[in-house]
């Protein structure tokens, strides 16, 4: 897909698919997020994500940060713009052990702290050369954990 954005950017078949029947049951669980759909529109990199099942309080906030890192590394390599990260969710929910936190978390939406910023090391030109410590979140604060129990 890389080679792809780089040769021809408005090819319509730029899609992952995580879907990969052979490979399902060597996972704790089916892959969640399982196609991603990636066009450039005005010099921008843009990706609607699919998402056949989604655990609002703690899979939503991992997925859509994880495929935003993406979007800004793969844009970084390839030569773009950030665009928009779409995401679609077939079944988005709440567990019932989750309630409490959930109720915790609303408490604080009036207690909003500024965004941090993504950093990612602008010396990086091939994808595969990124490391951990060439993306960093800086002036990331929080309210406090919350503990919501992940159910498989």
């Amino acid at each position: 897909m890389i080679n792809k954005l780089k040769t021809n950017p408005q090819d319509r078949r730029m899609l992952i698919n995580l879907w990969q029947i052979p490979y399902l049951d060597t996972g704790a669980l089916y892959p969640c997020v399982y196609n991603s759909c990636w066009d450039v529109t005005d010099g921008k990199l843009n990706c609607m994500l699919t998402i056949r099942s989604n655990d609002l309080p703690l899979g939503n906030p991992f997925n859509v940060a994880q495929y935003a890192v993406l979007v800004h590394l793969l844009a970084q390599v390839t030569g773009f713009k950030v665009g928009l990260l779409t995401v679609c969710i077939n079944n988005a929910h709440i567990y019932e052990n989750q309630i409490e936190g959930i109720k915790e978390q609303l408490s604080r939406r009036n207690q909003a702290l500024p965004a941090p910023k993504l950093w990612i090391n602008p010396e990086i030109k091939d994808f595969y050369d990124f490391t951990i410590d060439d993306i960093k979140l800086i002036d990331y604060k929080h309210l406090g954990k919350i503990d919501m129990p992940v159910a498989v």
